[in-house]
Protein backbone atom coordinates (compact mmCIF):
# COMPACT_ATOMS: atom_id res chain seq x y z
CA UNK A 1 0.00 0.00 0.00
CA UNK A 2 3.05 2.45 0.75
CA UNK A 3 4.32 2.01 -2.47
CA UNK A 4 1.45 2.60 -4.37
CA UNK A 5 0.94 5.60 -2.59
CA UNK A 6 5.16 6.47 -2.75
CA UNK A 7 4.38 5.74 -6.75
CA UNK A 8 1.23 7.85 -7.18
CA UNK A 9 3.33 10.79 -5.17
CA UNK A 10 6.30 10.64 -7.72
CA UNK A 11 4.25 10.54 -10.65
CA UNK A 12 2.47 13.00 -9.59
CA UNK A 13 5.46 15.67 -9.20
CA UNK A 14 7.17 14.17 -12.82
CA UNK A 15 3.92 15.09 -14.68
CA UNK A 16 3.62 18.30 -12.52
CA UNK A 17 7.43 19.40 -13.06
CA UNK A 18 7.12 18.23 -17.31
CA UNK A 19 4.13 19.85 -17.82
CA UNK A 20 6.00 23.04 -16.43
CA UNK A 21 9.05 22.27 -18.63
CA UNK A 22 6.70 21.70 -21.69
CA UNK A 23 4.83 25.32 -20.95
CA UNK A 24 8.11 26.95 -20.29
CA UNK A 25 9.71 25.64 -23.85
CA UNK A 26 6.24 27.66 -25.11
CA UNK A 27 6.75 30.61 -23.84
CA UNK A 28 10.50 31.18 -25.10
CA UNK A 29 8.99 31.65 -28.55
CA UNK A 30 6.03 34.06 -27.11
CA UNK A 31 8.10 35.96 -24.78
CA UNK A 32 10.55 36.67 -27.96
CA UNK A 33 7.84 37.62 -30.02
CA UNK A 34 6.28 40.11 -27.60
CA UNK A 35 9.96 41.47 -27.22
CA UNK A 36 10.49 41.95 -31.06
CA UNK A 37 6.90 43.37 -31.51
CA UNK A 38 8.00 46.02 -29.27
CA UNK A 39 11.65 46.42 -31.19
CA UNK A 40 14.18 44.88 -28.42
CA UNK A 41 16.11 43.12 -30.76
CA UNK A 42 18.38 42.27 -28.70
CA UNK A 43 16.50 40.64 -25.67
CA UNK A 44 14.22 38.72 -27.88
CA UNK A 45 17.01 37.22 -29.72
CA UNK A 46 18.22 35.85 -26.45
CA UNK A 47 14.28 34.01 -26.24
CA UNK A 48 14.38 32.63 -29.74
CA UNK A 49 17.96 31.23 -29.26
CA UNK A 50 17.00 29.56 -25.95
CA UNK A 51 13.57 28.42 -27.65
CA UNK A 52 15.82 26.57 -30.43
CA UNK A 53 18.28 25.07 -27.61
CA UNK A 54 14.90 23.14 -26.38
CA UNK A 55 13.34 22.79 -29.80
CA UNK A 56 15.87 22.75 -32.53
CA UNK A 57 12.87 22.20 -35.56
CA UNK A 58 11.13 25.45 -34.14
CA UNK A 59 11.14 27.13 -37.86
CA UNK A 60 9.30 30.46 -36.37
CA UNK A 61 12.43 31.45 -33.90
CA UNK A 62 14.60 30.74 -37.09
CA UNK A 63 12.68 33.22 -38.74
CA UNK A 64 12.37 35.61 -35.70
CA UNK A 65 16.49 35.45 -36.03
CA UNK A 66 16.52 36.31 -39.42
CA UNK A 67 14.22 39.37 -39.29
CA UNK A 68 16.39 40.48 -36.29
CA UNK A 69 19.59 40.25 -38.65
CA UNK A 70 17.66 41.84 -41.24
CA UNK A 71 17.03 45.03 -39.11
CA UNK A 72 20.41 44.54 -38.16
CA UNK A 73 22.24 44.51 -41.44
CA UNK A 74 23.95 41.11 -40.71
CA UNK A 75 23.29 39.65 -44.54
CA UNK A 76 24.81 36.74 -43.79
CA UNK A 77 23.51 35.25 -40.39
CA UNK A 78 19.99 36.16 -41.95
CA UNK A 79 20.68 34.20 -44.78
CA UNK A 80 21.67 31.53 -42.72
CA UNK A 81 18.71 31.59 -40.35
CA UNK A 82 16.42 31.62 -43.76
CA UNK A 83 18.34 28.65 -45.09
CA UNK A 84 17.40 26.30 -41.93
CA UNK A 85 13.78 27.45 -42.15
CA UNK A 86 13.43 26.50 -45.57
CA UNK A 87 15.03 22.90 -44.70
CA UNK A 88 12.71 22.57 -42.24
CA UNK A 89 10.08 23.97 -44.06
CA UNK A 90 10.66 24.10 -47.75
CA UNK A 91 7.01 25.85 -48.52
CA UNK A 92 7.71 28.40 -45.68
CA UNK A 93 6.34 31.34 -47.87
CA UNK A 94 7.92 33.90 -45.56
CA UNK A 95 11.49 32.77 -45.28
CA UNK A 96 11.33 32.61 -49.84
CA UNK A 97 10.16 35.97 -49.62
CA UNK A 98 12.95 37.28 -47.57
CA UNK A 99 15.36 35.29 -48.74
CA UNK A 100 14.67 36.11 -52.20
CA UNK A 101 14.81 40.15 -51.21
CA UNK A 102 18.23 39.45 -49.76
CA UNK A 103 19.54 37.92 -53.11
CA UNK A 104 18.29 40.68 -55.15
CA UNK A 105 19.41 43.00 -52.81
CA UNK A 106 23.04 41.12 -53.36
CA UNK A 107 22.45 41.16 -57.15
CA UNK A 108 22.02 37.46 -57.13
CA UNK A 109 19.72 37.32 -59.85
CA UNK A 110 19.75 34.12 -61.15
CA UNK A 111 18.77 32.64 -57.35
CA UNK A 112 16.08 35.70 -56.84
CA UNK A 113 14.41 34.31 -59.84
CA UNK A 114 14.70 30.23 -58.58
CA UNK A 115 13.14 31.42 -55.94
CA UNK A 116 10.38 33.68 -57.50
CA UNK A 117 9.28 30.26 -58.95
CA UNK A 118 9.50 28.18 -55.89
CA UNK A 119 7.17 31.05 -54.60
CA UNK A 120 4.58 30.67 -57.37
CA UNK A 121 4.16 26.52 -56.60
CA UNK A 122 4.28 26.73 -53.17
CA UNK A 123 2.23 30.08 -52.37
CA UNK A 124 -1.00 30.26 -50.58
CA UNK A 125 -1.12 33.02 -47.91
CA UNK A 126 1.73 35.16 -49.87
CA UNK A 127 0.83 34.71 -53.88
CA UNK A 128 0.46 38.34 -54.30
CA UNK A 129 4.30 39.19 -52.79
CA UNK A 130 5.33 37.46 -56.28
CA UNK A 131 4.30 40.28 -58.26
CA UNK A 132 6.35 42.89 -55.74
CA UNK A 133 9.20 40.12 -56.20
CA UNK A 134 9.26 40.30 -59.83
CA UNK A 135 9.21 44.05 -59.99
CA UNK A 136 12.14 44.24 -57.32
CA UNK A 137 13.82 41.83 -59.87
CA UNK A 138 13.55 43.40 -63.23
CA UNK A 139 13.73 46.91 -61.42
CA UNK A 140 17.43 45.86 -59.78
CA UNK A 141 18.58 43.94 -63.20
CA UNK A 142 17.80 46.96 -65.26
CA UNK A 143 19.55 49.92 -62.94
CA UNK A 144 22.52 47.03 -62.57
Amino acid sequence: MKKNILTTIILFFLTLFSSGVAQGKNSYFEEGKKLFDNKKYLDSKFYFEKDIVFNPKSENSYLYLARIFKEENKDTLEENNLNTVLLLNPKNEEAIYFLTLLNIKKSNFLKAKELIDIMTSVCVKMCTTKIELQEKLNSSQKSK
